[in-house]
């Protein structure tokens, strides 16, 4: 491509506090519309805002996460503009002294690692939600006044899969902090994207476009893809890009223009008078560093060092810190890491995306994982029992002992036992025999086979092959 891509990232979080930024009123999703709400954040006359503690630790934890400064002295300031689910007209929100600046995040694409500058880190309120009938709308304040950060990234992107896995990371980050459900389909993540494209080696910013709208990790890749190439067929034929929002509209897979951007002057900013500038204490700030827990990246490096697991391994497992956590309770019990990496990196992952179910939400503990790993690896039921029986141990929670037991699904290893099978399949099989004894040598793979189905995959699939080919060769 002929020209340079920059995108940046405005994330939106909504922090998991029981209680509004400003007010006491409750922040509870799904509760009856207009139910949650008081004259602080409706801004009636004389309402006086009193900021959350609890969101600014939860918003220090974040920008300490992302290694951000925590500004020495910070304040609030009035956004002013008119939407009907704003009753007050203004949003609260952080302009020229934010809460915290500079720090970065560090993604993995390709293979390689690439550091993100992350801008700022701000504490904002949100707005109301409309909801748009045929000719009528209504508006449910129950959201308005609930904690926001504004997580800012330089744009240091240069591609949609960048963007994507900054995102995947930055969630990841998140949720290991306990901030936040991250639950896009309820809102609690949002994300806008600014993208702009110039000359290939000018090592300057174009015109951006802001993207909004975009309610998955997926639709933030396929909008930027479509920008980019509109952008670059605009720039092509001569023409020249138009500062604006655009709305991605998912059904036609196209961003469409939704007005021309707004610059910070538009907003009127000025200082919220009843919220004085304030400085937070270095011991305040020191007592939320020591709460923040290990993270993915710490997380990821510590497994490969401690349970001799390959990285990329370590990588899938501490993406998830209920993932990891799993993981590593199931390995202080059968000591078997890489064998019990496998198992969740491979069948349970599969169970759980047909599920549509997170590791935490099932019933297998992973206490029943390890046992039954250890009993594959004791040679007591073979990998292709334990596949059928982890099915039902997520349903379930069954342990595998029992299972094993009820069903019958113990190992047949004893030689004897499998002597008399196997010499029934050689018999029922003559020509798979001949084709065998002919250089044929993928006809034993149908034999031993056809041995697993007669013990409902319960034979020694080692102790099979060796029996078998003693009788073939001998």
């Amino acid at each position: 491509m002929k020209y340079d891509v920059y995108i940046g990232l405005e994330v939106h979080l909504q922090l998991s506090t029981k209680t509004k930024a400003f007010c006491s009123c409750g922040t509870v999703f799904g509760e009856a519309p207009n139910s949650q709400t008081c004259p602080v954040c409706l801004g009636l006359p004389g309402a006086l805002p009193v900021l959350n503690k609890e969101v600014l630790t939860s918003a220090i934890k974040v920008a300490l996460a992302l290694d951000c400064s925590i500004a020495e002295r910070m304040k609030f300031d009035r956004k002013n503009y008119y939407y009907p689910d704003l009753p007050k007209n203004f949003q609260i929100s952080q302009y020229d002294k934010p809460l915290s600046y500079d720090g970065h995040l560090d993604i993995t694409i390709g293979g390689k690692e690439k550091r993100i500058g992350v801008k700022r880190v701000h504490i904002e309120e949100d707005a109301g939600k409309l909801f748009h009938k045929a000719d009528y709308s209504l508006v449910d304040y129950n959201r308005t006044g609930t904690p926001l950060l504004e997580i800012v990234s330089e744009p240091d992107m240069s591609s949609p899969e960048e963007a994507y896995a900054y995102l995947a990371t930055l969630k990841s980050v998140l949720k290991y902090l306990d901030v936040s459900d991250c639950n896009m389909e309820e809102g609690s993540l949002r994300c806008d994207a600014n993208i702009s494209l110039n000359r290939k080696g000018s090592g300057k910013l174009g015109t951006k476009t802001e993207l909004k709208n975009m309610n998955s990790f997926k639709w933030v890749r396929s909008a930027l893809e479509y920008e980019i190439n509109r952008q670059s067929e605009i720039l092509d034929d001569g023409g020249k890009i138009t500062q604006e929002t655009r709305l991605w509209n998912a059904d036609k897979a196209v961003t469409i223009s939704m007005r021309t951007k707004e610059e910070a002057h538009d907003y009127r900013y000025f200082p919220e008078p009843d919220l004085v500038p304030f400085s937070v204490s270095r011991e305040l700030v020191d007592e939320v560093k020591r709460a923040i827990p290990e993270l993915p990246k710490e997380r990821m490096a510590r497994f490969v060092s401690q349970y001799a697991i390959p990285a990329y391994d370590a990588s899938v497992l501490t993406q998830e810190k209920k993932a990891a956590d799993f993981f590593e309770e199931a390995v202080r019990i059968h000591s078997n890491p890489k064998g019990i990496s496998n198992w969740i990196m491979g069948t349970l992952n599969a169970i759980l995306n047909e599920k549509r179910l997170d590791i935490d939400r099932t019933k297998l503990l992973p206490a029943n994982l390890a046992l039954m790993v250890k009993m594959i690896d004791d040679g007591a039921i073979s990998a292709k029992i334990g596949k059928e029986m982890l099915l039902e141990m997520v349903d379930t929670g069954e342990s595998p002992d029992v299972l094993v037991e009820k069903k019958g699904l113990r190992q047949i290893s004893d030689a004897g036992a499998l002597e008399g099978i196997i010499d029934k399949i050689i018999k029922e099989n003559e020509r798979s025999v001949s084709d065998y004894k002919s250089g044929k040598k993928n006809a034993l793979a149908h034999l031993v086979g056809q041995i697993m189905k007669d013990t409902k995959g319960r034979a020694n699939p080692k102790t099979v092959n060796e029996i078998l080919l003693k009788k073939l060769e001998g």
